[in-house]
């Protein structure tokens, strides 16, 4: 949500006044790009990438600073421990950094880098500041939540004044190799470099000095004009410990392509930053920041931040983890080479970026894969996976700034059921509250939420309401009092109370490292606090970067002081996971005995936030440039670990035609996260506002999506226990073929097999699928066998009522078919069941469901089951081999023992199946059932329905022709 340049007139005359006086220090409703730093204004940036220049000018006689002193070397339990010496000047003086390369169980590594003079707080902070004296060394603390055993196999195999061989990972066949004049690392699997640490010179850690007085460096001096008291946009950055930037180059021999380092817009394969023709001219930016509707196609910093890059090629996927919570830019290029000069091949092509962090140690984690899964899998390890979240969470929300009453809300869950269209929550935002004070409801417009959430909760439906870090500061109020008081917020550079403008006027922020913070948080959402709210009541967390409109950016004062004595600098991209964290706290319990999963939407992120719940791709524009843009972002927030993510569909600012903004339906139920939001300031635009013929297509489309959230939900239990991307891009499910690498407008949804290209192009009526293989694809509407071949492009029709959607064969797709109000209503609906025959005459399928709201899954409570046909016999197992008879049932596995599946099609079913009947066996009893055999016809594939079937989800059943 941002700001907006015109008030509804439905609103107090002092909300008016404040509105307007927020104008004089706010940004109109459009991006300005000279808000935000470019890297030549960022003096770390200008800095290294400067440095950079150098090396690359002076090319081979470039030799880094950076040694080990090889006395210092230690190895022992997976462990390297030395010290890098810097030559600082001509004359020889040096600095002393520590370095650890650990070696970890799991197969990946880690270097981490320090600085000793700051490490033993032998430095003079300026301006009498208060701040830490170290680097910033507690992102982990955070971040980080298994995959760091260390690993004592791991074995020195060799060493001399050169260098350092270590062997690790399985069957120790990965290689780290030390190099220790210059410093160097490179990172082998199978005797073969895969990741090189500083090959090309440009690690650099700015240490710690004194400022001099200086002001016109002579030549060969260091240009310090942005050292000291840097300044942006009218604001100075006091900088008391003056330039202590971390940079270093990570290459990645013969791969091409990188993915990942969200949020930006852009494609999912990373451009090159260092100018040409379609390559950016600054590099990607990871600086968490509230930027309205954004630019397309753009290395600027939005949102969130995610520091994990894949590297890929065919047959390896490597990648690299850059744990560092400030401000941080990604330089990317790419070049040509080849082993014999006079060949006439292609030589292959290697990427090379240079990672630059204004502050805190160098800390960065190695993943040699070779898969995409074991890259998403290690990195879910060390930074934990995605949260299996509410079943309702899955389905249809509807938002817009603002809903204005209670009644409001009321009607609008009123007719969504006159018109037939599910939907599983309505969302407040901003206005619902007293003033803008959070966790109050405004008097006279919502004068009984309690009515309003009975009303959904009567159909199965929940309520979303806004909460932001910032604290009105007014007089009186109990969480400004007690937030005060207590010494909760973040203070200002002298370490006293701070105070920024945002959406309440004057505010104070909540300081979330602080665990007493963390507490006091958490009382706030108790039913008996936060009045109004019940069991179907959930958070919505916005301007958590944090959003300040009158400061740097738009945002907190990089000098500002945190728990802990840490400055703003060295925590802010970790600011929106640490208030995301503190909700999630106070959701887990909110009045004695009660023990549920959270749902909490989050706008700013870093790597582990997915542990907490969605997030959503910020204020976008009702255009179709962002329809298109929103897929490959979607898509790399899923290989980027956090998969629970989507875009506002309709875009947030401006009102869409009603062309795009079914379209825009037609592709969000394809984002895991599945919500329509829309600007104070646009038309209401419910679907059932419409009109025919778009108001029942996009009403198909919401419906298509229900039917398949049995396919969905088991997809988010995937990601739950491994990683796994819930959409899934083409390099990821076939990363062998290297037409599909570069592929970002087409997707698998989970394991199903089911391959969607929806249309985000203004008048298009049909478009081209690239088919990634041999196997047979069906139409999911229309069962007709495609005509396809792998690695080339398979053109679909499709008019404004149809999805481009085919079903690969050998899968077996769960549904529930009957059209309900609300997942809710649906959960002990019975199962259809769809298998797709492969060429090789077979399918294989799961699904996952549990309660979806208690954590009582963690205890057996679940049902997950492979369902597979091979050689004429569809058949039901436990997924996992366990007893199912030795599991106590609780209520809801009690409550489940009556859903049954209730038929089975078989899409491309051989003639072996045209019987009659069908033969169903379940625990000990069998039966049949009638069954429909529909021959090939006309392009359609044959397909046989069987049904009712009536064996029990949770149990063991086989069905086959009753011959």
């Amino acid at each position: 949500m941002r700001h907006t340049t015109r008030v509804s007139c439905k609103w107090t005359a002092v909300f008016a006044l404040l509105s307007s006086l927020l104008l004089l220090v706010t940004p109109a409703v459009a991006v300005k790009e000279h808000d935000f730093k470019k890297c030549h204004q960022s003096g770390f940036c200008q800095r290294n990438r400067a440095y950079a220049d150098i090396a690359a000018a002076q090319s081979s006689t470039w030799a880094s600073p950076y040694n080990i002193i090889h006395d210092s070397v230690s190895f022992d339990n997976g462990q390297l421990k030395a010290t890098i010496l810097k030559t600082i000047n001509p004359n020889g003086d040096t600095e002393r950094f520590p370095l650890t390369i650990s070696f970890h169980k799991s197969g990946t590594a880690r270097v981490a880098v320090d600085e000793e003079k700051r490490q033993n707080k032998d430095i003079t902070l300026r301006h009498d500041s208060q701040a830490r004296k170290e680097r910033y060394n507690e992102a982990g603390s955070w971040v980080l939540v298994g995959g760091v055993e260390l690993d004592p196999e791991a074995k020195l195999s060799h060493q001399d004044e050169q260098q350092v061989n270590i062997n690790y990972g399985p069957g120790s066949k990965y290689e780290a190799v030390v190099r220790l004049s210059p410093f160097e690392v490179d990172f082998r699997r199978d005797g073969a470099s895969q990741v090189k640490f500083n090959d090309r010179g440009l690690f650099n850690m700015e240490h710690w000095r004194p400022k001099v007085d200086n002001p016109e460096p002579k030549e060969g001096e260091d240009d310090q004009s942005t050292w000291w008291d840097e300044k942006f946009g009218g604001n100075t950055d006091s900088k008391p410990r003056g330039p202590e930037s971390v940079a270093l180059d990570i290459s990645f021999p013969g791969y091409e392509h990188v993915y990942g380092i969200p949020e930006h817009t852009g494609s999912l394969s990373l451009k090159q930053t260092r100018g040409g023709e379609g390559n950016h001219e600054d590099p990607y930016r990871l600086f968490n920041s509230d930027v309205f509707e954004y630019v397309l196609d753009s290395p600027m910093t939005l949102y969130g931040a995610i520091p994990f890059m894949q590297a890929h090629r065919k047959g390896s996927t490597v990648g690299v983890f850059w744990l560092n919570a400030a401000e941080t830019w990604i330089d990317i290029i790419k070049s040509k080479d080849s082993t014999n000069p006079l060949s006439l091949g292609k030589g292959k092509t290697s990427t090379h970026t240079h990672w630059m962090s204004e502050s805190g140690i160098l800390d960065v984690f190695v993943f040699l894969g070779p898969t995409p899964r074991d890259l998403t899998t290690q990195y879910g390890e060390l930074t934990g996976y995605t949260a299996m979240p509410q079943e309702f969470a899955v389905a249809y929300h509807q938002c817009r700034w603002n809903y204005i009453s209670d009644d409001d809300v009321k009607d609008v869950d009123r007719r969504f059921d006159k018109f037939k269209i599910p939907y599983d929550v309505i969302w407040l935002d901003l206005e619902y509250t007293d003033d803008r004070k959070y966790f109050t409801w405004q008097p006279d417009m919502f004068a009984d939420p309690i009515s309003m959430g009975e009303q959904l909760a009567s159909h199965g439906r929940n309520l979303v309401v806004l909460i932001d870090p910032h604290i009105k500061k007014v007089d009186g109020w109990a969480p400004s009092k007690e937030l005060i008081a207590q010494k909760l917020a973040v203070n200002n550079k002298d370490n006293e109370l701070y105070e920024g403008w945002c959406w309440p006027g004057a505010s104070n922020w909540i300081d979330c490292f602080n665990p007493k913070a963390i507490e006091w948080w958490k009382t706030l959402f108790q039913y008996s606090s936060f009045k109004g709210t019940m069991e179907n009541t959930f958070i919505w967390n916005d301007m958590n970067e944090p959003s300040v409109f009158n400061g740097p950016e738009a945002s907190m004062p990089r000098d500002n002081m945190h728990f802990g004595g840490w400055e703003h600098r060295d925590i802010h991209n970790l600011n929106g996971l640490t208030f995301h964290n503190a909700t999630f706290q106070g959701m887990l319990s909110r009045k004695k005995g009660e023990l549920r999963r959270p749902f909490i939407l989050t706008r700013s992120f870093y790597s582990g936030s997915q542990r907490l719940g969605a997030m959503w791709t910020g204020d976008n524009q009702a255009e179709w440039g962002h329809l298109e843009a929103s897929l490959p972002m979607v898509l790399n927030q899923g290989i980027a670990g956090f998969p629970f993510a989507g875009a506002d569909v309709g875009g947030f600012f401006g009102n869409p035609e009603k062309d795009l903004l079914t379209r825009w339906y037609q592709t969000g139920i394809f984002y895991p996260f599945f919500r329509a939001h829309t600007h104070i300031d646009s038309r209401r635009r419910e679907p059932y506002l419409l009109g025919e013929p778009y108001t029942e297509i996009v009403t198909q489309a919401i419906r298509l999506r229900y039917a398949l959230l049995p396919a969905w939900y088991t997809a988010f239990y995937q990601a739950n226990v491994d990683g796994s991307p819930i959409v899934r891009p083409m390099f990821w499910t076939h990363p062998d073929e290297e037409a599909g690498f570069a592929i970002d407008d087409q997707l698998f949804v989970g394991s199903t097999g089911l391959l969607a290209k929806p249309i985000v192009q203004q008048g298009k009526e049909s478009t081209d699928i690239w088919i990634p293989d041999d196997e047979v694809y069906y139409d999911y509407f229309s069962y007709e066998v495609k005509k396809t071949q792998k690695g080339k492009h398979l053109t679909v029709a499709a008019p404004l009522d149809s999805i481009p959607l085919l079903m690969r064969g050998g899968h077996v797709i769960p549904r529930r078919d009957i059209p309900r109000r609300s997942a809710a209503m649906m959960r002990f609906d019975d199962y259809t069941l769809v298998a797709t025959v492969s060429k090789a005459g077979a399918a294989e399928g799961e699904l996952y469901v549990d309660d979806g709201d208690s954590f009582d899954y963690e205890h057996g409570q679940y049902i997950h089951r492979t369902f597979a046909l091979q050689d004429g016999v569809f058949t039901s197992t436990d997924a996992e081999g366990r007893d199912t008879k030795a599991i106590k049932a609780g209520t809801w596995l009690q409550q489940m023992e009556n859903v049954k599946v209730d038929k089975i099609v078989i899409v491309g079913a051989p003639a072996s199946w045209d019987t009659a009947e069908a033969l169903v066996q379940s625990e000990g009893e069998s039966w049949t059932t009638s069954m429909q055999y529909y021959k090939a016809d006309n392009g359609r594939a044959a397909f046989v329905t069987i049904g009712r079937v009536g064996a029990r989800i949770d149990h063991d059943f086989t069905v086959k022709p009753n011959l």
